[in-house]
């Protein structure tokens, strides 16, 4: 995906079960979808609770975060209770989503197959800006919120 594409919409469970589309998480405002390759790993715990300790600041410019994996609902339920992350988790267990958006690799790097990867989605579906960093966890919550300040200042 790039900017100006749009998105699809879909739905997936969220880490309570609660099934949820893209088009009513972008009821209230932007989404910053991000893609993280496996709940409660050191890595994507720190990205997380980076999003997590931005929560005001993203709220701030009307957006919300939204962590998405293929881990099922329940290890993202488990993921989100220990680290209290206040925003939701959607379980993508068939890849749809990532391998509509780019997320998804078509070879196994140590055994997983999501690539870290963030998108800004504006409220009419179409890709902002996309961010893709494996190893530099907090750019990608730090640039989603740049973003998201820029895209606000030019509306």
């Amino acid at each position: 995906m790039n900017p100006g594409d749009q998105v699809g919409d879909f739905e997936l469970k969220d880490e309570t079960g609660t099934p949820r589309t893209l088009s009513s998480l972008l009821a209230t405002g932007p989404v910053v979808l991000f893609f993280y390759p496996i709940a409660s790993s050191g890595g994507c715990t720190q990205e997380a609770c980076h999003f997590r300790d931005l929560a005001a600041d993203f709220a701030a410019v009307g957006a919300q975060p939204v962590g998405i994996s293929t881990d099922d609902v329940a290890k993202q339920q488990v993921f989100a209770s220990a680290h209290s992350l206040g925003y939701p988790l959607l379980s993508d267990e068939g890849n749809k989503v990532a391998k509509e958006l780019g997320a998804h690799r078509w070879f196994m790097v140590g055994g997983l197959r999501t690539r870290r990867m963030t998108f800004v989605i504006g409220q009419d579906r179409r890709v902002v800006s996309s961010i893709a960093s494996e190893t530099n966890f907090d750019m990608h919550a730090d640039q989603a919120l740049e973003i998201l300040k820029k895209h606000q200042a030019a509306a």
